[in-house]
């Protein structure tokens, strides 16, 4: 969507910017990994597809994406595609059961020497504090869905106090869902600053 096309979120260790078409063939890059495509449900696409990908991340006004870059990284000579560890993505739709506004939530901090430093932690905080933060969006509550398998993604919303609601055997996946209150945006406001500056 365009909502975040002009905005740069800046955090402690991350900053999270636009999906440009300059940073898809890194991108593409990571998808060729077969695991990583596996953990996040991904098809393989050559990269004139994934170029058509960006470009409905940024037309579609149901799809919210940022690419995470290493701060520290970038800091050093400004260099976005050299300083790109990731993405973290928004789908929004109606709860089929509730029909409230959702937002299904995803962050892959894809390059390996990234893990394990709190990129992935603070980048998805961000994101969903600048989505509960936009009043356009009139969220109630955002889902994740995640592999059985991937312990430290489950293990990550688990402690964003996110809280299992189905479990489906056959696609081995689980839902968890995180209803937005009061008290769960009082708690984000204590994890994350939200420093958002315009990009360009």
């Amino acid at each position: 969507m365009h909502l975040n096309e002009n905005t740069k979120i800046v955090g402690r260790r991350v900053i999270l910017v636009p999906y440009e078409a300059r940073h898809v063939p890194k991108y593409h890059e990571w998808m060729s990994n077969e695991i990583l495509r596996e953990l996040t449900a991904s098809e393989e696409l050559t990269l004139e597809e994934e170029h058509e990908m960006q470009r409905s991340w940024r037309e579609d006004s149901d799809k919210l994406t940022f690419i995470v870059l290493d701060a520290e990284a970038y800091s050093r000579d400004q260099d976005e595609i050299a300083a790109m560890v990731g993405d973290t993505n928004l789908f929004l739709h109606q709860d089929p059961d509730s029909q409230q506004p959702t937002a299904e939530a995803e962050i892959m901090i894809a390059e390996p020497d990234a893990r394990g430093k709190g990129f992935g932690r603070e980048a998805m905080l961000l994101m969903l504090k600048y989505a509960q933060s936009q009043p356009q969006l009139k969220l109630d509550k955002f889902e994740v869905k995640i592999d059985m398998d991937n312990a430290a993604s489950l293990h990550l919303f688990k402690s964003f106090m996110f809280v299992e609601t189905r479990r489906v055997e056959i696609f081995h996946e689980v839902t968890l869902e995180r209803p937005i209150t009061p008290d769960w945006t009082n708690w984000l406001d204590q994890q994350v600053d939200l420093r958002m500056q315009s990009y360009q």
